[in-house]
C-alpha cells in the first residue's frame, strides 16, 4: 500500500509539471526546432553567447571558440563583450555521457529575444570515441568543431527564413 501511495503522489506531482517529453534518442543528430522566423532583417541581426551551462571551462572555451569562427565563416553577427546589445542571447546547456567505447555530448541553445522569451531552440549530440572515466575526457576538438558546425548552420537557417 505505501507503494501504491508513493506512485500516485509522483504521478500527481508529475501532471503538475510543464515540460515536454524527451525527444528521440539514438540518431546522432536532431534539427532544429521549428520556430517563427525572426522579426529583424537578417544582415542587422545579432548574437551574444552566455556562458555556456553543464560543461568544464576548457570544453567550454574550446565550443565558444569555436562557434566565434564558424559564425564569422557564416557571416552571422555574435557581440563578444558581456553584457553588450545584442538582438538575441543564446544559452547553451551541454551534458556529455559514455562509455569505454562511446561518448555523447548533448546539447540545447535556447536564442532568447531581449524581453528573456525563448524563440528558438537548437537541440542535437554529437559520438566520439570513448574513455574510461570522465567522458568529458572524450570530447575532442573535432567533436565540438561538428557541433559549432551544426550549431551556427541551424542559426543561420533560422535568421535566413
Amino acid at each position: 500500500m505505501p507503494f501504491a501511495c508513493a506512485a500516485f503522489a509522483a504521478l500527481l506531482l508529475s501532471a503538475c509539471a510543464n515540460t515536454t517529453p524527451p525527444g528521440e534518442i539514438g540518431s546522432s543528430t536532431r534539427g532544429p526546432v521549428v520556430s517563427d522566423p525572426p522579426q529583424v532583417a537578417p544582415e542587422k541581426t545579432s548574437y551574444a553567447f552566455e556562458p555556456f551551462t553543464g560543461a568544464p571551462g576548457n570544453i567550454a572555451d574550446s565550443l565558444a571558440s569555436d562557434i566565434g569562427n564558424e559564425a564569422r565563416s557564416q557571416g552571422l553577427t555574435l557581440v563578444r563583450r558581456v553584457g553588450a546589445p545584442a538582438t538575441y542571447r543564446v544559452n547553451g546547456y551541454l551534458s556529455a555521457t559514455g562509455n569505454q567505447s562511446s561518448v555523447t555530448l548533448f546539447y540545447v541553445f535556447d536564442v532568447v529575444d531581449n524581453a528573456g522569451n525563448r524563440v528558438h531552440r537548437i537541440v542535437g549530440q554529437e559520438s566520439a570515441s570513448g574513455t574510461s572515466g570522465d567522458p568529458w575526457s572524450g570530447v575532442d576538438g573535432d567533436t565540438l568543431n561538428r557541433t559549432a558546425k551544426r550549431t551556427v548552420a541551424a542559426l543561420r537557417a533560422w535568421t535566413y527564413r
